[in-house]
């Protein structure tokens, strides 16, 4: 008999400016046809994680609340948080998007049948649970050997990584420029990169950062700590050619320097002033949040950029099905190579609430990465 009730980690915004995240038993619906049952053994708390558990919480002002739960702890949202919250108020939503397990039940259908006892990366929220019931269809089936340690993280940093390649020839670009570069994802990119020949400008924040990403095959990287950083950015540019960013950071003016040094090394070949700039489209896309506050943007750069947001789900929505299994062919191919990712700690569902592990994971510091394992008590 699959199992009936799953122990979950679930958030929840109260309308006192208030966040809870709590660990709860929930029921856990019987497989249809198509579904399987996921017995969930490991999955990563990725800073797009951290939106959804804490709702931008002031993360100093986290403490634990046995009123909600024996494992719960509560924090604060600031007038602009709860403002942004305000669609959810009231609303419990389990937390975690994605995770690796073993399949131990499964619908009647042949396709979901055929995963019993497989290891199998998924996502789709809820992650942080002891068991998932989904579709068959969005489970990632590994090669034979691999753990659920290795299929945890096998969706959101390794698609995001491949999607920007992606994006990049969709829109006509032939090199990148990356921030945050030393991360598991920045990694993951250098190393699509150099595969496939694509010239990449890693931008970090640190010498250290920057020798990790050299060591593993890097060329182009800029370190924001030097005095040196306009410059050497501007020399990677005209030597890349690069015309199209991705921003981990969010705020802060990071993505206007990156167009401004761009403009720059786009000119360095002009032989007639242009009072509105080169012709080259410049482009950034803003990923991620990782600094808090407003896009700053200093237009310096001329006339031919622009600046947008992208996600991962809006990508998988826009290309081809058959695109989109490529991708994940690709992933499942490299999961312990290319795609691999590295954690600092484990820790237990209940362990994910201690305060002092929250202080650590919220920090979403380089090098940093916690995995649950929701079998561990």
């Amino acid at each position: 008999m699959p199992p009936t009730h799953t122990w979950q980690l679930h958030s929840t915004v109260h309308a006192d400016s208030t966040v809870t995240l709590a660990l709860a038993e929930a029921a856990l619906p019987a497989p249809g046809p198509d579904d399987v049952v996921v017995r969930m053994e490991a999955a990563p708390i990725n800073p797009s994680d951290l939106g959804v558990m804490f709702a931008r919480a002031e993360m100093s002002t986290i403490v634990r609340d046995a009123r909600v739960a024996v494992h719960a702890v509560r924090g604060i949202l600031s007038p602009e948080a709860m403002q942004a919250a305000a669609g959810r108020i009231g609303l419990t939503i389990p937390v975690g998007n994605e995770g690796g397990g073993v399949v131990v039940a499964a619908g009647t259908s042949h396709a979901a049948h055929a995963l019993l006892g497989k290891v199998v990366g998924i996502r789709g929220g809820a992650m942080y649970a002891q068991y998932r019931c989904i579709a068959a269809q969005q489970c990632l089936v590994l090669p034979d050997g691999t753990t659920s340690v290795d299929a945890a993280a096998c969706f959101v940093n390794p698609l995001t990584a491949l999607g920007m390649v992606e994006t990049m020839r969709m829109e006509g670009h032939t090199g990148l420029v990356h921030t945050a570069a030393a991360s598991n994802l920045g990694q993951m990119l250098q190393k699509i990169c150099t595969a496939d020949g694509i010239p990449l400008v890693n931008i970090v924040r640190t010498p250290e950062q920057a020798a990790l990403l050299r060591r593993i095959g890097a060329t182009h990287v800029c370190d924001t700590s030097q005095p040196t950083f306009p410059a050497d950015l501007t020399n990677a540019l005209a030597e890349t050619g690069a015309t199209l960013g991705f921003d981990a950071t969010g705020g802060g003016a990071l993505a206007s320097h990156i167009l401004a040094a761009m403009e720059a090394a786009a000119t360095r070949s002009a032989t007639e002033f242009n009072r509105y700039g080169s012709t080259v489209h410049k482009q950034v896309y803003v990923y991620g949040s990782l600094e808090a506050g407003p896009t700053v943007l200093h237009r310096t750069y001329g006339m031919a950029w622009g600046v947008g947001g992208w996600l991962l789900t809006n990508f998988l929505w826009r290309i081809p099905p058959e695109t989109a299994a490529r991708l994940k062919n690709r992933v499942a191919a490299e999961i312990t190579t290319t795609f691999a990712s590295h954690y600092t700690k484990v820790v237990s569902l209940a362990g994910a609430l201690e305060p002092e592990a929250i202080a650590q994971y919220s920090k979403r510091a380089t090098g940093q990465k916690y995995l649950i394992d929701p079998t561990r008590a």
